[in-house]
């Protein structure tokens, strides 16, 4: 192969570029078909000794008459048995055309373009990529930008994701357990809050990992400072919480219906003399997110079993009374339905959850750990639901990021047994929150257990290690940019490494996320069997201890 300096005609009037020896071709085009390449490498002229290696995911450069087409390596092979003398000496590489740089019209200047304009042909020389070049393709300068560590093909090109098309299209984020999901994510949102001191960012911290993520930036709610009243709850959700799944159900909604309506009349009616505003009861409704007293619904059913007779059928009416009075006096329900006082506190909660004023805590990190199992669901489908009305109410002058960690236990593929709304309100965001600045992020290990409708609405994939074959196959189903190839090589990732996809990055690129502090990594809360059994770890006083936390449903030791 010769690597005489060859000059190509200028790309659209531009001035074009040279072969200069220092970019020798590495390999020659001998195919084109649709959006692939193969090029004949010259292994004898680039091979073991070389201080590049052409790998897997990395990128290449042909340079054709009219522009430097960019491609991602997707196969490696030799046309030759490997005991036939040749197999030494050449290989195949192909390669996925995915873009190209070349002048740009307006600005005069070199650019990386999506799509190709002008294709590869026979004989075309292929390059390793420059330093330059990889900056031009992963880091447009004229783009909002966020560092979160480096290209695995060069370490010293910085690894950047697109703001404003990762977080207005919603991203997932999925890996096995323990590959770096909770840091990567982590990483992101830090990164963002460099240069964006005033983002709204909502996390729903299933296993209380990211308390110590964000410093003073975060404001911290959990159980026991969190305010959830029930008159914020939708009938749906209300009707979950409160009513029961059996023969019994469609009576238990008629009555809790009527019950109700009448509970926010009556509270609005005992504000006689206050200013009504959107408490006006010609305007109520079930779903109406107006105050009313628990006290009143029982009332209501009071009244009802007075005039019925038993032949008539009370049991709905006082299984309802017995539920509501059973959770009125459960300790572990108290952020919900323990108020004494009912106020119309919608202002002050909606401003705490989502940061309305900022105050220099842009990240709202909702510890749900302790909240009991049977009512999860219920609280993560009226922060969502709130997430979304507060953002379409507000007129896109609210973009916020809700982030769902262990998103496929509350939006599952299967229905049977599962709380609906959740679903509901997470599956409007996906659909309709591009529209009023409501985005979605989610975490996951088994993305094959998420639900398919919200998966598919997801435009950017950061896609860590996984393991199963099933997993992978969904994330091939909805990957983007023809880079199915590259999701072969998914369990093969080091921890803190993935494979980005989709329109968060300007194209599919490999990177290792950069090391964030200790102190500020998100914390597990699994202790290493080894180190953990050269000790004793327990006693007598700390499982005393332990026992009081779970009757209190406490985890935390500061209690």
């Amino acid at each position: 192969m010769s690597a005489q300096p060859t000059t190509k005609p200028a790309p659209f009037g531009g001035t074009g570029e040279a072969l200069k020896p220092a970019q020798s071709a590495v390999a020659r085009i001998v195919s084109v078909s649709g959006a692939q390449a193969v090029a004949l490498l010259d292994r004898t002229a680039y091979g073991v000794g070389s201080k590049d290696r052409i790998e897997i995911g990395s990128l290449l450069k042909i340079v054709t008459h009219r522009s430097s087409v960019v491609g991602v390596v997707s196969g490696i092979s030799s046309p030759y048995p490997e005991s036939d003398p040749q197999a030494s000496r050449i290989g195949l590489v192909e390669v996925n055309l995915a873009g190209e740089i070349r002048d740009d019209l307006h600005t005069g200047r070199r650019a990386f373009h999506r799509g190709v304009t002008s294709l590869p042909s026979i004989g075309d020389p292929v390059l390793m990529p420059s330093h330059e070049d990889l900056g031009l393709v992963y880091a447009p300068p004229d783009s909002p930008t966020i560092e979160i560590g480096h290209l695995f093909q060069d370490p010293t090109v910085p690894a950047r994701l697109l703001i404003d098309e990762l977080f207005g299209k919603h991203f997932i984020i999925v890996g096995t357990t323990g590959c770096g999901k909770s840091s990567g994510l982590a990483c992101i949102l830090q990164s963002v809050l460099i240069e964006h001191r005033h983002a709204h960012v909502v996390i729903l911290d299933i296993h209380n990992e990211y308390t110590h993520s964000f410093g003073d930036k975060a404001e911290l709610i959990e159980p026991a400072n969190l305010r959830l009243p029930f008159w914020l709850l939708n009938f749906q959700e209300l009707t979950s919480a409160l009513t029961s799944n059996d023969e019994h159900h469609d009576a238990e909604i008629e009555i809790l219906t009527d019950a109700v309506l009448v509970a926010k009349r009556r509270y609005s009616d005992a504000l006689s003399g206050r200013l009504r505003r959107s408490n006006d009861t010609a305007s109520l409704t079930v779903d109406t997110p107006s105050p009313f007293r628990l006290s009143d619904i029982v009332a209501v059913i009071d009244e009802h079993l007075g005039r019925l007779e038993r032949a008539q059928g009370t049991l709905p009416y006082r299984r309802l009374k017995a539920r509501i009075e059973a959770l009125v006096n459960d300790a572990r329900y108290s952020f919900m339905f323990g108020a004494l006082m009912i106020e119309d506190t919608m202002l002050e909660i909606l401003g705490r959850l989502f940061r309305i004023p900022i105050d220099g805590k842009p990240v709202t990190v909702i510890n749900l750990s302790a909240v009991p199992v049977e009512i999860l669901d219920v609280v993560i489908s009226v922060i969502s639901r709130l997430a979304f009305d507060v953002a379409m109410w507000s007129e896109n002058g609210l973009p916020i990021v809700l982030v769902c960690e262990e998103a496929h236990r509350y939006v599952p593929a299967e229905l049977p047994g599962k709380f609906l709304p959740t679903r509901a309100a997470l599956a409007r965001i996906a659909k309709e929150g591009r529209k009023y600045g409501v985005s979605l992020a989610l975490v996951t290990q088994r993305p094959s257990e998420l639900d398919p409708t919200i998966l598919s609405q997801c435009s950017t994939a950061i896609a860590m290690r996984l393991s199963t074959d099933r997993d992978q196959q969904v994330m091939r189903a909805n990957t983007y940019d023809g880079a199915l190839d590259l999701l072969d090589f998914l369990p093969l990732l080091d921890d803190r490494e993935a494979i980005i996809l989709g329109r968060g990055v300007v194209m599919p690129m490999r990177v290792r996320f950069r090391d964030i502090a200790q102190s500020t990594a998100p914390k597990s809360n699994l202790t290493g069997f080894a180190d953990a059994w050269k000790t004793q770890q327990m006693t007598r006083e700390s499982l005393d201890g332990a026992i009081r936390r779970w009757r209190l449903s406490v985890r935390s030791k500061a209690w």
